[in-house]
């Protein structure tokens, strides 16, 4: 397992460095090393410092954040399907985010990241009472069509926002896609405690998180106290996701794709399956921030278009799947 890791952070190693090194603009590998060896102010040394640099580390935190979110959910539901996306995690964090830039005109990170926190919080707690009500209580399959009526009732009421204010639409219609373009360290290190909080919770609760997929009654019999484990995870989940979401925008299938690699590698132990995650996750994203700067270059694309063209396959394939099972 160890070794796992360590392969998978000298992989990200290179992404990050393939990152750095292509994009929009053609730089060769000597410049990007003279940016950091022998930096003159150049325009190349620019593009490389303050362009593409915090934009390498912005995906791969919130790639981490998105893998570990998404580990979590399919964890305490144990739906395979389940991520922030599909959920509606995300777009509770983008209707907060949309909402208070409409009444309130607010245009700061920071601003962008406290409601994000709450839509995302409030959203969660939705789905899972609503997949949690009837008989036999949650289900995987009633946690899944929870999530994807309130994902379709917050996506309107956000584009029913757009529609009606130019304003709130020139100013966030780029973030909505999923991107993370122009964005700078400072931005990051914002949103940096909360994801770090988040993963240092995700982190600690992995044992906890590998018993309550044997089951609730399994994980009670054992002596846990389930309802707190579960109150903790959340808090875990929405710290990751909203601060995802805050930072890049409602990137979907990240926290989808990502868990199921980790468990191939890792088994089932959520002590290793988090770690894998948290790697897998910034590796993705990086990468699909690469694609997205070099398909239509001198154009960019969103990042979220490349995560949607590599999750939808997959989202379909589970959803296969699980109906064969």
């Amino acid at each position: 397992m160890l070794s796992g890791l360590v392969v998978g952070a000298g992989s990200l190693v290179l992404c990050l460095g393939a990152s750095v090194r292509f994009g929009a603009a053609e730089i060769g590998t000597g410049d990007v090393i003279s940016a950091f060896t022998a930096y003159d102010g150049s325009e190349e040394d620019l593009i490389i410092r303050t362009l593409r640099v915090p934009r390498t580390l912005i995906a791969a935190l919130v790639g981490a954040a998105l893998g570990v979110a998404g580990a979590i959910m399919q964890g305490l539901t144990r739906n395979p399907l389940a991520e922030p996306g599909i959920l509606g995690v995300n777009a509770g964090a983008a209707l907060a985010v949309v909402g208070v830039v409409f009444l309130l005109g607010a245009s700061s990170l920071s601003t962008y990241a406290l409601f994000a926190f709450v839509g995302a919080g409030v959203a969660w707690a939705v789905v899972y009472s609503l997949g949690s009500l009837g008989r036999g209580g949650m289900s995987p399959m009633k946690l899944a069509l929870a999530g994807a009526a309130l994902e379709a009732l917050l996506s309107s009421l956000t584009t029913a926002i757009l529609i009606l204010d130019q304003r709130t639409l020139d100013e966030i219609r780029f973030w909505l896609a999923g991107s993370i373009a122009g964005r700078d360290l400072t931005l990051m290190l914002q949103v940096l405690p909360y994801v770090a909080l988040g993963l240092f919770l995700a982190l600690g609760l992995s044992r906890q998180i590998t018993t309550l997929t044997l089951g609730e009654d399994v994980a009670t019999g054992l002596g846990q106290r389930t309802v707190w484990v579960k109150g903790a995870a959340a808090v875990a989940v929405i710290l990751l996701a909203g601060g995802a979401v805050s930072i890049a925008g409602p990137l979907v299938f990240v926290g989808l794709v990502v868990p199921h690699a980790a468990r191939f590698f890792a088994g089932v132990d959520y002590r290793w399956i988090l770690p894998y995650s948290a790697l897998f996750g910034a590796i993705l994203l990086v990468c699909a921030d690469i694609a997205a700067r070099v398909v239509v270059r001198p154009q960019e694309l969103p990042v979220g278009v490349m995560t949607a063209l590599v999750g939808a396959p997959f989202f379909i394939y589970l959803a296969r799947w699980r109906v064969k099972r």
